[in-house]
């Protein structure tokens, strides 16, 4: 009888405790609702105003349709929702990544400076602006119809044999006047032709003149 009573007694303690608990969610219940209820009012009321100046514009009809139109394209959301997620993700890392370039960008830039390219560039837009200045667009037309003659030309004055010839030349020239004396008589200048050099070079600059005596008149007053 005694471990019947014991029995007994713990069952009734388990339901009390059920019947405490049912209560005690009951409670939460009823204080949930009495805070939901105000709110709930408030929506509602919200809402009522809003669609009162919605008016005729919108119908439920429209509301079920729209509704309609997402669960349709609920494959579609999901789709866009996973592209959004990716790029964020791609964001993300682009973020980490930015950091060190962006420090590595700020180096080059300070090793550039330090090494002179900037004041480079700005004395070379200074001489960019005189030029613009000093050239008209026909200037500029004329280069381009000419461009090609310039370069042939550009080409044939860099060959090896052509800048010996200047260096030479420059060389002879810049030479001191010690040894050269100061009058120098034709005989001196016919002694001077018996050497194969000085008669190499005569013809060499006979030829040059020759060429440009052949240059059409239009050229020649261009030049002029």
């Amino acid at each position: 009888m005694e471990a019947d009573l014991v029995l007994l007694n713990q069952k009734i303690d388990y339901l009390t405790e059920i019947v405490e608990a049912q209560r005690k969610r009951q409670l939460e219940f009823e204080e949930l609702q009495r805070d939901m209820i105000p709110i709930v009012n408030h929506m509602i009321k919200l809402s009522i105003d809003e669609l009162a100046e919605i008016g005729n514009d919108f119908q439920f009809e429209d509301l079920l349709f729209l509704l309609k139109r997402l669960l349709r394209n609920t494959p579609l959301l999901i789709e866009l929702m996973d592209r959004l997620e990716s790029a964020h993700g791609l964001l993300e890392e682009f973020e980490l990544m930015g950091k060190p370039m962006f420090n590595q960008v700020v180096e080059k830039l300070d090793v550039m400076e330090r090494q002179g390219y900037f004041d480079f560039a700005r004395e070379g837009w200074q001489v960019a602006e005189r030029v613009v200045e000093e050239f008209s667009e026909e200037d500029v037309q004329a280069l381009g119809d000419n461009i090609v003659t310039i370069l042939k030309t550009v080409r044939s004055m860099t060959q090896p044999e052509i800048m010996a010839l200047a260096n030479n030349a420059i060389g002879a020239i810049s030479e001191s006047p010690v040894d050269t004396p100061e009058k120098v008589s034709t005989l001196d200048l016919l002694r001077e032709l018996s050497d194969p050099q000085v008669r190499r070079g005569m013809v060499r600059l006979l030829g040059m003149v020759k060429v440009l005596a052949d240059q059409p008149q239009a050229e020649q007053i261009e030049l002029e």
